[in-house]
């Protein structure tokens, strides 16, 4: 990968996406939200994956699609939710295609250097905290 000025773009690493995970159960447990984490790398791999214990079984499974999805838009999933309901831009969307996508907050992609090197999924909390416990996750370790 190279950048917008032509250099070398470091991947996202696994050891990025564990400290993803754990800054994300941090800002989770800060509000008291039992979540489950999803970190894919630019592939749609899946590099880090957590689930509280106490966190509902489902929220292992809507991390990663959350994730899936904002990484194959390069969208956070919260800024298409209105686009996917009747009447919405992308209304098919969901349907349209063979892949689990979620429309539903807590889907953030990762940037490096203006380029897409993975994606962070957050379920278990409503989706405006799994929202912002991503992004609590990403400004920690990656700087925003």
């Amino acid at each position: 990968m190279t950048s917008t000025t032509g250099t070398a773009v470091l991947p996202l690493t696994t050891l990025e996406a564990e400290a993803l995970v754990a800054a994300a159960r941090r800002a989770a447990e800060e509000q008291g939200v039992r979540a489950a984490v999803s970190v894919l790398d630019a592939g749609g791999h899946l590099l880090a994956f957590r689930r509280d214990d106490r966190a509902v079984l489902i929220a292992g499974e809507t991390s990663t699609r959350k994730a899936s999805t904002a990484l194959q838009l390069d969208t956070p999933t919260a800024d298409v939710v209105d686009a996917v309901q009747p009447g919405g831009l992308f209304h098919t969307l969901p349907t349209a295609l063979d892949r689990p996508l979620l429309f539903i907050a807590g889907g953030v992609p990762l940037h490096r250097d203006g380029r897409l090197i993975g994606a962070i999924g957050v379920g278990g909390g409503a989706p405006e905290q799994d929202h912002a416990i991503a992004g609590v996750a990403i400004t920690e370790v990656l700087g925003g």
